[in-house]
């Protein structure tokens, strides 16, 4: 069986070495909506893949920092690299270019960490795993990862440790060291009762 949470938020980049001129060389932004879809074969003790209330802690913040933030990758020109860092307080170095195929890869080996070190409280099934991620860039075009897409080398290796948060970003987080933490391989755990989901947000 599959779930899916939806995220928005908004975010600006330059995705060099494409063939539309103006995504190349200009500054712009999209509204994007992420997609996260898990997958399992059996349900918990509320018969239920996963709680989606669990799912606006460490893997909201982590998706939220991209909000009102640039993107920008970390081989970029450095002066380029230097004028988002000074000019946003918010900012998000990555090791690929911020297309939305990167995108989707990068949110899929984000989520895929936090859920990997994450201990379960509710009965979740053991099998309980991110499917795949889509990024709509806009109304009409996404892009999909799923695991061989996430950590497939031909397409540019994305480390956890070569994610960069601005200090902005990480001081507006719940919990300020939750990067850290996750690079430490520090173990996450689900609270016993979910923070509240509003009807219309699932």
């Amino acid at each position: 069986m599959l779930i899916r949470k939806l995220f928005k938020f908004e975010n600006a980049h330059i995705v060099r070495n494409c063939s539309s001129d103006r995504c190349r060389r200009s500054i712009h932004g999209h509204s994007y909506k992420v997609e996260l879809l898990l997958e399992a074969h059996a349900l918990d003790n509320g018969q239920m893949v996963y709680d989606f209330g669990l799912m606006k802690g460490t893997i909201r913040d982590v998706i939220d920092a991209f909000d009102h933030a640039i993107a920008f990758w970390d081989k970029d020109d450095p002066v380029y690299i230097d004028y988002c860092k000074q000019f946003s307080a918010r900012w998000i170095s990555i090791p690929v270019s911020p297309s939305a195929e990167q995108f989707s890869r990068l949110f899929f080996v984000l989520v895929d960490a936090i859920m990997r070190n994450t201990v379960m409280r509710n009965g979740e099934p053991d099998d309980v795993k991110l499917h795949s991620v889509i990024v709509h860039e806009t109304e009409t075009g996404y892009a999909q990862a799923f695991r061989d897409d996430a950590f497939n080398l031909r397409m540019g290796e994305i480390r956890l440790a070569d994610i960069v948060f601005s200090d902005q970003v990480k001081q507006e987080w719940g919990n300020p060291a939750m990067y850290e933490q996750l690079l430490a391989g520090e173990r996450f755990i689900n609270p016993e009762v979910a923070l509240q989901v509003n009807v219309a947000e699932e």
